[in-house]
């Protein structure tokens, strides 16, 4: 298999040399199988006679063996490579069944149409050919093929997450020289201790302190949480956050790799790398059952030179031939990915997209799932959601007042107080000397009236007594609220509460997935009193606040380590890592697509009922796979000994190739059958 890269440059094309090769071969496989798939069924065809009168059966057997050649030796040659690793390495596995099917199946027909006096008359037709099996072959290998080139397809996107995280990052940044000039300079020409511009709107380009200047930043990337933050002298900044409507100068400490993001691009490719094959089961099995098939046909050779009727060489071979031909892992290489396409759709209708069949096996197992809040269990969307006016003055007064010195502020919370008021048809009217107090809110007159708003700190400033009000603020942060004051003419006039609500939806999964017997964990980048109160309304198990993207991987890994199967829900740049170091990752469709590219699992809606849907499907298709594998190794088991002649003594029963491969074919068509129903699981 191709190894996957430990570090992917930003301007590293997306190329899979593998991919690319495997879909050649899959193309050419096709082409030719087709036509020879026609004439080996032209029997059973109608209209097949044409092609039995265009050319007699030796003619025909010289183009089949035209066709399969090419899908054999070319298209097939990386099975039979790995075939061969597989023994020198002494690890018999899913391969070395396939290229010992193929190349029996192959060299039986090449000798059939090469040499054809060599079988008994009984296995020629009048006019000297025998049965040639090249259909087989090529079938093999070409459905194996089309396994390949999915399974590539899917590993060659597990670089998109990390270069949508490698993407954020800005391309350059303005450094001020030490005569006071500034330049643009390339990112990675940055030192530490270089004094860098961040103008409005910018990203900051690397991690530092702010030494001058005052400005909101969009955090949301590092904490999750959607409400900008307030930066001033003094204060650290990330790179690749946004700066808000202010100007900040800041001295460089950490460049390069040592940047926080950097961190996270590291983590998230570490985590991707370590992913298991759904395979495992079915090459666990083919290690015993290799060695098994190729002895059962040794001793039926064996049997028939010694013991059979003349003659006995030939009988012998006709043997050993049936017993690997039946054998042959046609059944065994569909059991688990026509399982998996299966369910892949079935999540589809049900709103849960499958990145990998990793992510399908493994969910049923999951004991513990952990929460990012913001997004996940909330909406995401900070809204005006509590408005409680002073004695003598109404609640619409009170928001127009509120709303009016808002609409000229770049305070965080300002944007979803002006909302709250337009909902309520309320109209902000102009505010005049609007001045913003860093740290503690704004002021302003508004239609004649002295207004302030912010919080405890800003109205002490002024000498407003807020004690009538204090136990109300109070009781609307235990409910996971953010309060601000608001004071008119030096007297206070009411409390503002902005929140992020939780989803509709979000109390009856938690409720279901407990029902599942999963312990559920909330980890959220939030202060603790706002995430106990979500997690109080929520009876969410165990609540971990106050934590970075690093720390959210090693909350996992904490977990996981106490020997818990995690699977982590997030919808944000920062849960990236966490998602990616989880044993399934699941991503909101709602939220950003980083998290949805390091995810093993995305819900459409953004809805956690979907993890139930997700588990159940889960269940039913590792039921499903089981029983294709008990299909296929069923088949075996019977046909085997069948075609090694156990019953002619008894019966006089010798089983032709011809018939060993109708069964290997019964075989497939059993397993795509039992996929199928899939479709009609019920999965509420």
């Amino acid at each position: 298999m191709a190894l996957e890269p430990r570090t992917i440059a930003p301007e590293q094309e997306e190329k899979s040399p593998e991919y690319d090769s495997m879909r050649r071969r899959f193309i050419v496989g096709v082409i030719l199988t087709v036509p020879l798939v026609i004439i080996a069924m032209r029997e059973w065809l109608p209209g097949g006679g044409f092609i039995e009168n265009l050319l007699p059966p030796r003619p025909l057997g010289w183009l089949e063996l035209a066709l399969a050649t090419p899908v054999v030796l070319w298209s097939g040659w990386v099975f039979f490579v790995r075939a061969v690793q597989s023994v020198l390495n002494k690890s018999l596995n899913m391969f070395t069944l396939i290229g010992l099917g193929v190349a029996v199946a192959y060299l039986y027909s090449l000798t059939a149409v090469l040499f054809p006096e060599i079988f008994p008359a009984i296995m020629r037709a009048p006019d000297g050919s025998v049965a040639v099996y090249f259909e087989a072959a090529a079938v093999i290998v070409t459905l194996i093929l089309l396994g390949q080139v999915l399974e590539l397809r899917a590993r060659s996107r597990t670089g998109a997450a990390i270069k949508a995280l490698l993407g954020l990052a800005p391309k350059t940044a303005r450094k001020i020289e030490a005569d006071g000039g500034e330049v643009d300079i390339p990112l990675a020409s940055v030192q530490a201790g270089d004094v860098l511009r961040i103008r409005p709107g910018e990203k900051v380009p690397v991690d530092g302190t702010v030494v001058d200047g005052a400005s909101s930043v969009d955090e949301s990337m590092i904490s999750g949480e959607p409400i900008p933050v307030r930066k001033q002298p003094g204060d650290r900044v990330i790179g690749a956050t946004v700066n808000g409507t202010g100007g900040l100068t800041m001295r460089a400490e950490k460049v390069g790799s040592d940047t926080l993001l950097a961190q996270i691009v590291r983590m998230v490719a570490q985590a991707q790398r370590s992913r298991a094959p759904i395979q495992r089961l079915a090459d666990i099995v083919a290690g015993y059952f290799v060695p098994a098939v190729i002895g059962i046909a040794l001793a039926a050779f064996a049997g028939w030179y010694a013991l059979g009727p003349e003659p006995r060489l030939a009988h012998g071979l006709i043997a050993a031939v049936s017993v690997l031909i039946i054998a042959c892992p046609c059944a065994l290489g569909l059991a688990t990915p026509m399982s998996i396409m299966v369910a892949t759709g079935k999540g589809a209708t049900l709103g849960v997209l499958f990145k990998n069949a990793e992510a399908i096996e493994t969910l049923r197992t999951i004991d513990t799932l952990v929460v990012d809040k913001t997004g996940t269990l909330t909406l995401g969307k900070p809204k005006l959601t509590g408005v409680a006016a002073a004695a003598g003055l109404g609640e619409e007064k009170l928001l127009q007042l509120a709303a009016s010195l808002e609409k000229a502020s770049e305070h965080p919370l300002a944007a979803a107080i002006v909302a709250g008021a337009a909902e309520r048809g309320i109209r902000p009217a102009e505010a005049a000397a609007f001045e913003s107090h860093t740290g503690k809110g704004v002021s302003g007159t508004v239609d004649g009236t002295r207004v302030l708003l912010g919080n405890r700190t800003l109205m002490e400033d002024f000498a407003i007594d807020t004690a009538a009000l204090a136990h109300q603020a109070e009781e609307m942060r235990r409910e996971g609220q953010t309060v601000m004051f608001v004071a008119g003419d030096g007297k206070p006039a009411g409390l503002l509460a902005v929140s992020d609500p939780i989803k509709e939806t979000t109390p009856e999964a938690i409720r279901q997935l407990h029902k599942e017997g999963l312990r559920v964990v909330m980890l959220t980048g939030d202060n603790p009193a706002t995430a106990e109160a979500v997690a109080a309304k929520l009876e969410i198990d165990q609540v971990i606040a106050e934590v970075l993207p690093d720390q959210k991987a090693e909350a996992v890994k904490k977990l996981q380590a106490e020997g818990r199967l995690v699977a982590m829900a997030g919808d944000g740049i920062n849960d990236a890592p966490a998602l990616a170091q989880a044993q399934v990752g699941i991503a909101m469709g709602t939220g950003t697509d980083v998290a949805m590219e390091s995810a093993g699992i995305t819900l459409v809606k953004g809805d956690l009922t979907g993890i139930v849907r997700a588990r159940k499907l889960s269940r039913a298709t590792m039921a499903n796979i089981k029983q294709n594998l008990f299909f296929a190794f069923v088949y075996n088991a019977l046909g085997v000994p069948v075609a090694a002649g156990v019953l002619y003594p008894f019966f006089g029963l010798l089983l032709s190739p011809i018939i060993a491969a109708a069964a290997m074919s019964l075989s497939s068509v059993s397993v795509v059958t039992n996929a199928l129903r899939l479709r009609q699981a019920r999965i509420p």
